[in-house]
């Protein structure tokens, strides 16, 4: 199965086309940190997040973690953490993973970045929730009921390509 983000507002998989957002500065090759674009390229995916408090466990094989308060992704290029899950801690820059609004009430890991990661290329590359559509600072975005249908279609073996 292969997820296709064929341009700033729309995911193919197989038979479903669901609307979606990127980064703000559309789509890079080139990616780096805080460029708000979304990164070109064919990726795997990751863990899979969820607010248990709000929603409930994704019904997948795969990798589940329950998203903590005092959990978040390094986005410090400077720390021998970058783009990883951390546990929060005051002296390292983090994108808070348990926030007010729903846009990660569930989320995917892209896994951009992430194996041997090179500091300044990008981080915390997630496909989460919107309810609005707006430009992301760099992940894509669909809404609560078609990331629900994505759940139920893809597996460990699923990739993601972003055009």
């Amino acid at each position: 199965m292969l997820i296709q983000v064929k341009n700033k507002d729309t995911m193919v998989v197989g038979n479903f086309t669901f609307r979606c957002c990127v980064g703000k500065n559309g789509t890079k090759k080139h990616k780096i940190e805080g460029d708000k674009s979304t990164p070109k390229g064919t990726y795997s995916l990751g863990k899979i997040y969820f607010r248990n408090d709000r929603v409930k466990k994704p019904p997948r094989n795969f990798k589940v973690i329950k998203i903590k308060s005092n959990i978040g992704w390094c986005n410090d290029s400077n720390s021998k953490y970058y783009n990883k899950q951390i546990f929060i801690k005051k002296k390292i820059r983090y994108e808070k993973l348990y926030r007010k609004d729903n846009k990660y009430d569930y989320f995917i890991v892209i896994n951009y970045n992430t194996k041997k990661t090179i500091p300044n290329k990008g981080s915390a590359i997630f496909i989460h929730l919107t309810k609005t559509f707006s430009p992301t600072l760099g992940c894509v975005a669909i809404k609560k009921s078609d990331f629900l249908i994505l759940l139920k279609i893809i597996n460990k073996k699923t990739k993601i390509k972003i055009y």
